[in-house]
């Protein structure tokens, strides 16, 4: 093998371990927050990101981006949390073809109810997965985030 392959199965190793360290904390998440909330992850992230823009809103493919998933994805699950009351659409009045996102104060309320259950379940997987050497470094590195 040479320095070239080396490199390669470096990457490879490494995001092999962050998708294993991903995996670990998006399951136990997902658990926490639809026993206590009937939120998935990904609910809970769209939620959350449309909660930290301070009474503002979001484009479709703002949205999106912040929760990693396709536009068609994106679409369903806005669908759903609107059909639930927990967001609202409404057309951009200088583009029409544009549709901001918004959460309301029933998924504001939701969101605060389930910040502490993220966190917690966050905080405990996180120290489980530390506990794992092949994580360890990953687990570090996000603290150092900061």
């Amino acid at each position: 093998m040479g320095i070239a392959d080396d490199a390669v199965e470096v990457r490879a190793k490494g995001w092999r371990t962050l998708a294993a360290l991903h995996g670990q904390l998006d399951t136990e998440l997902e658990r926490a927050l639809q026993r206590e909330h009937d939120l998935s992850v990904v609910e809970y992230t769209v939620l959350d990101a449309l909660g930290r823009q301070d009474g503002w809103h979001m484009r479709m493919a703002q949205l999106a981006r912040a929760a990693a998933l396709s536009s068609s994805a994106t679409t369903r699950l806005v669908n759903r949390l609107e059909g639930r009351g927990l967001l609202a659409r409404y057309l951009c009045e200088d583009d029409r073809r544009g549709i901001y996102t918004e959460v309301t104060e029933a998924g504001r309320a939701l969101l605060d109810r389930a910040r502490p259950t993220h966190d917690a379940t966050l905080a405990t997987a996180l120290d489980r997965a530390r506990a794992t050497p092949e994580l360890a470094p990953l687990v570090d590195a996000l603290h150092a985030l900061r």
